[in-house]
C-alpha cells in the first residue's frame, strides 16, 4: 500500500491552461428569432440558444488586457484570465456578492457570449430569458433592462429565478398537461441560500426566505481556517485551491455535536482526515568526497582544539583573579576596624553587609570554577614543583623573572585545581552518605519511601505547572500576574536609591547590588526564565529515574514527558507536527474538524459569524404561513438545487432537521436535481420553447412605456413591482 492510500494524501491538482473554442456557426438561427437562454449566475455564465441541449459556460469573470507585443487590447473571458498573470490584477465580475453592480462587466460578459454564440448581425434579434437574483433590486433590473433593450436591441426580455426553473425541469410534465407540481425548493446558491415554496406549479414569492451564506462565504470560511490552522504556511494558499477542498472533501453532518463527541478521540479523529499535499521543492545538497569530508573534520578538530586552549588560559587567568580578589576582600574584612569610612568608600562598599555579600557571590563563583575546572581535567598523580616561586626577585635575570611568574601562575592554577578537587571528593562523600541513608530507608519501608517520593514528584509537577500558568497570564494584560508586573515597574521607576541630584549629575545606578532585585527582574520580564526552573527539571527527572526503577505502581505512563504528551495527543491529531527538514510535510494541510464545520454553518452561520437563522431554521418560518395541508404537499417533495447541494450527506441531514418539526404521519421526501449545476439552464430553454415565453416577456414598447423595473407577474419570476400578465 502507498503512502498516499495510507495517510489519504491527495495531491493539489495543477490548473490546466484554457482552450481555444471557435464561435458556433450563425447559420441555423439566423432570422428564426430562436430563444435565447442566459444563466448570469455570480459564479459561472451559461448561454446558449434554447435549442441546445448544453449551454456553453465560464467564470463569470472578464478583463480587458492590452497584449505586450502587438499591444492591441483583448478582452478576456473565464478561464482564459488565468493565461495572463498580467490580466488577474484587471479582472472584473459583473456581482459583488449577490447583487448585479458592475454593468460594464456585465456588457463585456454579454459580449463575449455572443460573438462565441456566432451573432454577426448589428442587434441581437432574439428573444432573452434571462435569470436574476430572488427579489432582485429594481436598480439592478432597470440597468439590466437598458442594456438588453437599447445595446442590443431585443425584441423581448423575461426574468425568471434560477431554482424555479431547476425545479421546473426535474418536474415538466408531458404536453399539454400544464405545469401544475407542488414543492419547497431550496436553492443553495454562490453567496446565498433560498427557500421557495410552490403551490399548483406557481412560486409563492411573498413566503420565499434568503440566508447570506453561500458557496462563497463557505470558502472564505474554510481559507480562513486554513490560515489560522497553519499560520506560517510556506505557500499561498488560494480562493480557488479552497474551493477545490470544498467540493472534494467537506461533507454535512447528521449530528454535529455527536460527531464533535467522537472526534474527541485521537485516533478517530486522525482516521478521518484528509492531507492535502501542496506542490514543493526539495533544497539542492550538495554531496563532499569522503576526502573533502574527512578534511573539513579535520579543520574542525584543529579550530576546536585551539578554542579549547584558548578557553582554558583564559578560564586559569580569571580563576587566578578571583582568587586574589578574595584574599583581597578577606584581608580588608579583617582590617575593617583599622579602615576608615573613606577607604571603604575608596574600596566600593558602603557598609559591613555590602563587603560581606561581596565576598559571599564571590567564594560562590569561585567555587563553581574551581567544580569546572576540575572537571575539565585529570589531577596530576606527583605534585609538580616550582622551584622559583621563593627565590628572591634580585637574584634573577630578566628570563627567572618570567618563569618565576609562569610559575606562580601555574601554582595558583594547580593550588585552585587541588581545592576544586578536594570540594568535589567532599560532595562525593557526602552523595553517597545520602544514597546509603536513602537506601537503608527503602529497604526498611518501601511503600512509604515510594509514597514520599510520589509526594515530591506532584510537588515538582505543580510547581511546573504554576509557573507555566503564569507566563501565559502574563500574556493577557488584564490578568492579574500582568497589573502586578506593571505595579512592579511602577515602583522600579520610582525607586529612590540614587537621588535625582546624582541621577542628573550621571550617579551610579545600584540595581542588582542586592540578590531581591533580580527576583523583581525575573518577575517583570516575561521571557526571563525562572531561577530554579533548570533544577525543577533535574530534580524532576532524578526522581522518576528512581520510582521507575524502584517503585512497581510507577511506570512510564506517569512521566511527566508522558503526561504531556497525552494531553497534547489531541492537538498532534489535529495538527501534526512534522520535523524541521521534512518540506514534503511542511507542504501538507490536514483538514479533519474543517470538513464538516464549514458546511454547518449554512445551519448554524453565527458559528462563522453571520447574524442570520440557519437553513433549519428559515425552513420551518416558511413552512409556518401554510396550513396543515399544504404543509403536507410542500414537504412531499423538498426539491435541492445548486452546486453546493453536491456536498455529501446534504439530504440525510435535512431530513434529520425537518422530520423533528413535522408530525409524524406527515410524509417527507427530499429529492437532489439531476444535475444541480445544469438544470436551472435546461429549465429556462423547456420554457423558451414553449408558447408563454411570448405571455411573460416584456417587449420594446413595454420597456418604454413602464420602464426597466417593471417585469411581468408569471408562475417563475419575482413578483416585486410587477403587472399582471
Amino acid at each position: 500500500m502507498s503512502e498516499g492510500e495510507t495517510l489519504n494524501i491527495t495531491r493539489l491538482p495543477f490548473q490546466p491552461l484554457p482552450s481555444v473554442v471557435p464561435p458556433d456557426s450563425y447559420d441555423a438561427h439566423r432570422s428564426k428569432q430562436t430563444p435565447l437562454v442566459i444563466d448570469n449566475g455570480s459564479t459561472n455564465l451559461r448561454f446558449g440558444f434554447a435549442t441546445s441541449s448544453t449551454p456553453r459556460t465560464g467564470l463569470n469573470v472578464v478583463a480587458k488586457y492590452k497584449e505586450r507585443r502587438t499591444n492591441k487590447p483583448l478582452l478576456l473571458f473565464g478561464e482564459g484570465i488565468e493565461a495572463e498573470s498580467g490580466a488577474k490584477a484587471q479582472a472584473k465580475t459583473p456581482w459583488e456578492g449577490d447583487v448585479l453592480l458592475n454593468f460594464d462587466a456585465l456588457e463585456n460578459a454579454l459580449d463575449y457570449a455572443f460573438i462565441h454564440l456566432g451573432i454577426d448581425t448589428p442587434t441581437v434579434d432574439h428573444p432573452v430569458i434571462m435569470t436574476e437574483r430572488l427579489s432582485s433590486p429594481l436598480h439592478s433590473r432597470a440597468l439590466t433592462s437598458e442594456l438588453m433593450f437599447e445595446q442590443y436591441a431585443v425584441p423581448s426580455l423575461a426574468y425568471c429565478v434560477d431554482s424555479v426553473m431547476s425545479f421546473y425541469h426535474n418536474n415538466i410534465p408531458s404536453p399539454p398537461i400544464p405545469f401544475t407540481s407542488d414543492g419547497l425548493v431550496v436553492s443553495f446558491n454562490s453567496a446565498s441560500t433560498s427557500v421557495i415554496p410552490l403551490l399548483n406549479g406557481k412560486g409563492i414569492m411573498s413566503h420565499a426566505k434568503r440566508i447570506p451564506w453561500g458557496a462563497t462565504q463557505a470558502t472564505e470560511f474554510l481559507l480562513k481556517l486554513v490560515q489560522l490552522k497553519y499560520p506560517t504556511f510556506p505557500t499561498r494558499v488560494t480562493t480557488a485551491q479552497t474551493s477545490w477542498m470544498l467540493q472534494n472533501f467537506c461533507e454535512f453532518a447528521i449530528d454535529y455535536p455527536a460527531l464533535l463527541r467522537e472526534l474527541k478521540d485521537p485516533l478517530k479523529l486522525r482516521a478521518s482526515e484528509r492531507i492535502v499535499q501542496f506542490p514543493f521543492i526539495l533544497p539542492v545538497i550538495e554531496e563532499k568526497t569522503e576526502e573533502e569530508l574527512a578534511r573539513i573534520a579535520e579543520r574542525k578538530k584543529e579550530q576546536g582544539r585551539k578554542l579549547q586552549e584558548i578557553a582554558a588560559k583564559s578560564r586559569m587567568e580569571k580563576l587566578v583573579q578571583k582568587e586574589s580578589d578574595l584574599q583581597h576582600l578577606l584581608s580588608l574584612r579583617e582590617r575593617r576596624e583599622e579602615e576608615s569610612k573613606k577607604d571603604w568608600a575608596e574600596e566600593g562598599f558602603e557598609n559591613d553587609a555590602a563587603l560581606d555579600g561581596a565576598i559571599k557571590k564571590l567564594e560562590s563563583n569561585l567555587k563553581r570554577a574551581r567544580k569546572k575546572e576540575a572537571d575539565g581535567e585529570d589531577m596530576e598523580d606527583e605534585p609538580p614543583s616550582f622551584p622559583l616561586i621563593d627565590v628572591p626577585d634580585a637574584d634573577l635575570d630578566e628570563d627567572g623573572l618570567k618563569e618565576k611568574k609562569k610559575q606562580r601562575l601555574l601554582r595558583a592554577g594547580y593550588e585552585a585545581r587541588e581545592r576544586a578537587r578536594k570540594e568535589k571528593e567532599r560532595e562525593r562523600e557526602e552523595r553517597e552518605a545520602e544514597e546509603r541513608k536513602e537506601e537503608e530507608e527503602r529497604d526498611r519501608d518501601l511503600a512509604g519511601w515510594a509514597t514520599k517520593l510520589r509526594k515530591e514528584h506532584d510537588a515538582i509537577i505543580n510547581k511546573i505547572k504554576d509557573r507555566n500558568r503564569r507566563k501565559a497570564a502574563l500574556t493577557d494584560r488584564k490578568s492579574a500576574a500582568s497589573q502586578a508586573r506593571m505595579k512592579s515597574i511602577a515602583n522600579l521607576a520610582a525607586d529612590e536609591r540614587v537621588p535625582k541630584k546624582r541621577r542628573k549629575n550621571g550617579g551610579e545606578d545600584m540595581f542588582g547590588a542586592d540578590d531581591a532585585d533580580w527576583q523583581i527582574y525575573r518577575k517583570i520580564n516575561t521571557t526571563a526564565p525562572s531561577s530554579d526552573e533548570e533544577d525543577d527539571y533535574a530534580n524532576l527527572q532524578t526522581v522518576e529515574q528512581k520510582l521507575l526503577a524502584y517503585d512497581p505502581t510507577f511506570t512510564a505512563e506517569h512521566t511527566h514527558a508522558s503526561l504531556s504528551s497525552q494531553r497534547s495527543a489531541l492537538m498532534q491529531a489535529f495538527r501534526p507536527e512534522y520535523a524541521e527538514g521534512d518540506v514534503e510535510g511542511k507542504t501538507r494541510i490536514h483538514l479533519n474538524v474543517e470538513r464538516w464545520r464549514v458546511p454547518e454553518a449554512w445551519f448554524q452561520p453565527s458559528m462563522a459569524g453571520v447574524d442570520s437563522a440557519g437553513l433549519g431554521e428559515v425552513i420551518q418560518t416558511v413552512l409556518a404561513r401554510f396550513t396543515d395541508t399544504e404543509k403536507g404537499r410542500l414537504v412531499k417533495n423538498v426539491f435541492v438545487t445548486g452546486g453546493p447541494s453536491q456536498i455529501p450527506n446534504l439530504l440525510p441531514r435535512l431530513n434529520a432537521t425537518l422530520r423533528p418539526i413535522l408530525p409524524p404521519e406527515m410524509p417527507l421526501d427530499i429529492v437532489r436535481a439531476a444535475d444541480p449545476v445544469l438544470d436551472a439552464w435546461r429549465g429556462m430553454a423547456d420554457f423558451a420553447r414553449t408558447d408563454e415565453l411570448k405571455r411573460v416577456g416584456v417587449t420594446k414598447a413595454e420597456y418604454e412605456e413602464w420602464g426597466g423595473e417593471r417585469i411581468k407577474r408569471w408562475w417563475g419570476g419575482n413578483w416585486n413591482a410587477s403587472v399582471p400578465i
